[in-house]
């Protein structure tokens, strides 16, 4: 399940080709996308269901998480994989990941995911950017008489509900890459000014976070792929 918005000319073609590998069926919210976003998904046979809103929710992020929410449940499937259009799962993480669903002990697993950094040779890895050294809830069993919950937050909006913190999970140690800021410097301060713009008090967020993407010299540290 994804949420896309003006992705044609970013990764996200790269995306979906590596998600066709491993996944069953592609289930997409495109947010009004003005480019060819909606076309490239198309083209893709894993896509099964496409919806395109007349009217952004970008604005709503926590409405637009619930739409595609309950558009990916519309499908009654078994498992659910909340995948961004600039987010990579490592062939280890894919090799696993029939494993990881083929079980009873447990309801969702989470990963650890790293932000690469101006290219995709490196990841950040510093006070404030350390998301790879807790895990991130992505993959979820679907149970139809389950009570979920959405908070309704306008920034940083949690990708799947809330309640699958009340259920057992499975902290895994495999890697997702993500490559939504191993983009160019001038893209980069783009999203900073976005991100100040919807949060200037740091309501949803860290200020002392949105200031550090302006940094001139981050640490970063060298990706190595693991051997599955």
């Amino acid at each position: 399940m994804m949420q896309v918005h003006n992705e044609a000319d970013r990764f996200l073609e790269d995306v979906l080709k590596d998600l066709s590998e491993f996944v069953d069926d592609i289930v997409i919210v495109d947010d009004a996308s003005t480019d060819d976003t909606a076309k490239l998904c198309r083209s893709f046979p894993k896509v099964k269901k496409l919806v395109v809103l007349q009217e952004s929710k970008f604005q709503r992020e926590w409405e637009l998480r619930e739409y595609l929410w309950r558009f990916a449940c519309s499908s009654e499937p078994d498992w659910l994989l909340s995948v961004d259009a600039d987010e990579f799962y490592e062939d280890k993480a894919k090799t696993h990941m029939r494993e990881l669903i083929n079980q009873d002990r447990y309801d969702w697993v989470g990963f650890r995911f790293f932000d690469f950094w101006g290219g995709i040779t490196h990841y950040r890895d510093d006070t404030l950017w350390g998301i790879h050294r807790r895990h991130t809830r992505t993959l979820v069993r679907y149970m139809p008489d389950y009570y979920y919950y959405n908070p309704p937050m306008d920034h940083h909006v949690p990708r799947l509900p809330l309640s699958y913190s009340a259920l057992p999970g499975f902290l895994a140690e495999l890697r997702v890459k993500h490559f939504g800021w191993a983009v160019s410097k001038e893209e980069r301060y783009r999203k900073y000014l976005r991100y100040m713009e919807r949060d200037p008090k740091g309501e949803w967020g860290s200020l002392d976070h949105y200031r550090s993407i302006l940094d001139e010299n981050p640490t970063l540290v060298e990706w190595k792929e693991e051997l599955q």
